[in-house]
């Protein structure tokens, strides 16, 4: 992978040999996600998915300690038309669904209150680890939408269609310890460690066969779609495309000689 780019509205860094971190860098308006990060963000996911390199997991998180991201730019988009506000979100639907398809594994590190489009967000990245002092909130129906960006279909195949129904249509926040108690959020720490937790684990999911990392990705995502013995198949039909890698190999001859497995994603 050739290097990234500089961004103007999110910032990137390698965080360890292959774990990338990607932070909404707007801190001034809650890291509101405005035309340009859309911009900015589809071309990131686009080459990621085109040209990883060395790259095996990402942590996604947000500038400041208070919010990870709030949504969409409401200051943006007062006064736009139907033409410019349906072609910005033709924008975001694409930068959304990009990062669903990613096949490299995203952690959100939601470091503060995730709303909106925020929480779409991190409803597409694969797991959240967040701040006990975040809060949640699908708000669209207060403000004459509805979520648009995955919002009614990734909330209820997380924690169920009634209780789903109940945020999305009250539009109230719900606190992180609430998050985890409903399936949301995978584990809560204090503020100023989620970011290490999240990183601590794309370190181990990085040091696992990438190659094997990206067929369980695929094999849960597009088999959860499925009944289940079509599902049961897909699966195996992953499973058999590791049988001749070079780090099928090296992973049994590693665990032979009771040694760290060297994998090299072929």
């Amino acid at each position: 992978m050739t290097a990234l780019p500089a961004y103007e509205t999110i910032a990137t860094e390698m965080v360890g040999d292959h774990v990338l971190k990607v932070t909404l860098n707007r801190p001034a308006v809650g890291n509101a996600v405005n035309t340009q990060m859309g911009h900015d963000m589809l071309d990131l996911w686009n080459r990621l998915t085109a040209e990883p390199g060395e790259i095996r997991c990402i942590v996604l998180t947000g500038a400041g300690e208070k919010i990870f991201c709030a949504g969409g730019d409401l200051k943006e988009r007062n006064g736009m038309t139907k033409l410019q506000w349906t072609r910005q979100h033709e924008l975001f639907e694409r930068m959304y669904w990009t990062l669903v398809d990613l096949p490299i594994p995203v952690i959100a590190a939601v470091n503060g209150h995730a709303y909106a489009g925020g929480l779409e967000m991190a409803l597409s990245c694969d797991f959240i680890y967040a701040s006990n002092a975040a809060r949640f909130a699908l708000t669209e129906v207060t403000l004459g939408i509805m979520p648009g960006a995955g919002g009614t279909q990734n909330l209820p195949r997380a924690i169920g269609e009634r209780r789903a129904k109940e945020i999305i249509l009250t539009g109230k926040p719900f606190t992180a310890q609430q998050a985890l108690d409903y399936g949301l959020a995978n584990a809560i720490f204090e503020p100023g460690n989620v970011l290490e937790h999240a990183i601590e684990t794309a370190m181990t999911i990085a040091g696992n066969a990438p190659l094997s990392v990206r067929q369980v990705k695929k094999s849960i995502r597009y088999g959860g779609q499925m009944e289940l013995r079509t599902a049961l198949r897909f699966e195996v039909e992953a499973y058999n495309h590791l049988i001749e890698t070079e780090d099928r190999l090296e992973g049994v001859k590693a665990f032979n000689e009771k040694r760290k497995p060297l994998f090299k994603g072929r």
